[in-house]
């Protein structure tokens, strides 16, 4: 069991794609954006009401973009957040600057132990242009102890497999969407102390190959930038991302040797 001054964020991730969320809706009708916020919804309460001490913060990712389902500017009960007075710490005006102060916060806070993880709720397929960003954030949340979780709705995602793998989550491709609230309760809803005593999916074969940067391809062999570390298939004298300029590898002439002409007499 855990203690009473132990605090446990959970971190939802939502992918809202519209594009794949509108062709999800016409292949499966009876599994939409709104039921799978439902379910999600079914997750965060449940965390909630384990521990008084348990926190939880939304984040819905939009292409580039991110944005807090929760907490929002509402959350203290009407009160002018905008507002400052003596005494008191003067919160941000922006919305997002705002949350990610005080998760900040809370996961600096001293004098009481924080557990962190972040459970990720992947529709769309991967972005390979994020590859080195996404990269920062797994080698970020493993030196903080933070695990990533990943529920896949649809294709399997190398990136997140590798996330889970390094950081100690649980990756999970759902056989059956309609059935998310279920598999949301059963594998991520229990803390990592708590999945020791569970019976959960048994861990995916991980692909840890790296997608090079020219044509976004899994690659096991290839050329690395040795500035900025980007990777490609191909040799090239020039690096497309930092535009570092290498040296032809010219091809090595062989010397030969001169024969010696015998004389006779």
């Amino acid at each position: 069991m855990a203690s009473d001054d132990e605090i446990n964020v959970l971190v939802l991730v939502l992918d809202v794609n519209p594009v794949w969320w509108g062709q999800q809706a016409q292949r499966e009708p009876k599994f939409t954006l709104s039921t799978c916020l439902d379910a999600l919804m079914v997750l965060a309460n449940a965390h909630l009401v384990m521990s008084r001490t348990n926190k939880l913060a939304v984040i819905a990712n939009l292409y580039q973009e991110s944005h807090f389902l929760y907490p929002s500017k509402q959350w203290r009960s009407g009160e002018d957040i905008s507002a400052s007075t003596d005494g008191k710490y003067e919160l941000l005006s922006a919305t997002n600057d705002l949350f990610a102060e005080e998760i900040r916060k809370l996961m600096e806070r001293t004098g009481q132990e924080v557990k962190s993880r972040i459970l990720v709720i992947k529709a769309s397929e991967d972005s390979t242009l994020q590859y080195m960003n996404f990269m920062n954030v797994i080698f970020a949340a493993q030196k903080k102890n933070i695990l990533i979780d990943a529920c896949v709705l649809d294709s399997d995602s190398g990136l997140l497999q590798q996330a889970c793998d390094i950081t100690g989550g649980l990756y999970l491709r759902i056989p059956q969407k309609i059935a998310l609230a279920q598999y949301l309760l059963w594998v991520f809803l229990p803390d990592a102390d708590q999945r020791s005593q569970l019976l959960l999916p048994p861990p995916v074969h991980v692909d840890y190959r790296a997608a090079c940067f020219c044509h976004r391809n899994l690659i096991e062999i290839g050329y690395v930038c040795s500035v900025c570390l980007s990777i490609f298939c191909n040799f090239s004298p020039i690096c497309t991302t930092c535009e570092t300029a290498f040296k032809m590898p010219l091809p090595q002439v062989a010397k030969t040797k001169k024969k010696k002409v015998k004389t006779t007499n």
